[in-house]
């Protein structure tokens, strides 16, 4: 493959050695505090040191799974493709650009089923008959983003700000020399690379702070669907809102479910999408992977007690709930890097982001 060409991007979520390595083109971060100011203890910087001198490769796994769509590729063959190999995105290729072009993720899936349903007696011609790059064409007429990529050589830090600042969730790593794509690091990956470590690095002080007294969270205008409301209601509150799960609440606000994005994939795997009618609660109890109910957190436990629980079930939220489990909350895995590593750095960007 030739060298990555900078293109639009088409979607809209074990190593110990220490190696420190600097960030080269590419890889740049926003002007900001990079070191403690004299005087100040160096406690609130331990993450965001630790990002900086760790490089994405120390991050990437031994071995994982990466599959690639050419874009001729039917868009329902490479939704069911997704479902079958269990990945959440896939790099593009271009076969005629001789790169890759974009990410197709579950954002798109939703995109189109948001888009094109109509009844379940109408068949989704869109999702039926278009070609990858059919759709491209129709959706690069209302986004202008590029591809978002990094190398293998960059920091943790720079992987984390690129994540955070363009609101992604998934960043392919590419090798600058051959243009390949080596693997897509996410925000799951990089908690676990630092839970690894957890013994090694020095305790924050602030790990032992409650989560209602350090505010890290969403904690306002909550996004949540009701258990009687329609999937495809679900997916209008995915387009507008632009949250990558949902807390499925009664009646009584109380939570029973969580329903993310990637819940509306497995639509394709039991060809259920031209159903969207039916009730939340009809699709979640028709899910097909067995769910151990919803991972919560409470206003009185720790943020090291949280980072635990996220880390080790390997979620991508938990959901803050009162003594009544009435949702008060979501707390994300972009919430945790925000704060344990862009903060110190005086770097604040937003924590919503697209799958």
């Amino acid at each position: 493959m030739e060298p990555l060409a900078e293109v639009p991007l088409f979607e809209m979520d074990e190593e110990e050695d220490v190696l420190s390595m600097k960030s080269t083109g590419g890889c740049a971060y926003a002007a900001g505090a990079l070191a403690p100011p004299a005087g100040v203890h160096s406690d609130p910087f331990v993450y965001m040191n630790f990002m900086k001198s760790h490089c994405c490769y120390d991050a990437m796994p031994t071995s994982s799974k990466l599959v690639i769509f050419d874009t001729t590729l039917q868009v329902k063959k490479a939704f069911f493709a997704l479902v079958a190999n269990g990945v959440r995105a896939a790099p593009l290729w271009d076969n005629t650009l001789k790169c890759f072009v974009g990410m197709l993720t579950i954002t798109d899936f939703i995109n189109i089923l948001h888009r094109y349903y109509k009844s379940p007696l109408v068949q989704i011609y869109e999702l039926e008959e278009h070609k990858i790059e059919t759709w491209r064409e129709i959706y690069l007429q209302y986004s202008t983003n590029r591809l978002i990529s990094i190398t293998p050589d960059c920091s943790l830090f720079d992987a984390i700000y690129s994540l955070l600042k363009n609101k992604i969730h998934r960043l392919p790593v590419i090798d600058p020399a051959s243009g390949n794509v080596l693997h897509i690091l996410t925000h799951k990956r990089i908690l676990k690379f630092l839970h690894i470590f957890r013994a090694k690095i020095p305790k924050p002080a602030f790990l032992q702070k409650r989560i209602n007294e350090v505010a890290i969270g969403t904690f306002r205008q909550i996004a949540t669907v009701q258990e009687s409301a329609s999937v495809f209601d679900a997916l209008t509150i995915f387009v507008e809102r632009r949250v990558s799960a949902l807390p499925v609440v009664s009646e009584r606000g109380k939570v029973v479910a969580l329903y993310s994005r990637f819940d509306v994939i497995n639509l394709a795997a039991q060809k259920n999408y031209n159903n969207l009618n039916m009730t939340m609660r009809e699709a979640v109890s028709s899910r097909a992977c067995c769910m151990e109910g919803v991972l919560k957190c409470y206003p009185h436990e720790t943020l090291e007690t949280i980072i635990d629980r996220i880390a080790k079930a390997e979620v991508h939220r938990l959901v803050l709930v009162d003594a009544g489990d009435v949702v008060r909350g979501i707390v994300s895995l972009s919430d945790l890097l925000q704060a344990l590593v862009l903060t110190p750095a005086d770097i604040h960007e937003g924590s919503h982001g697209r799958d």
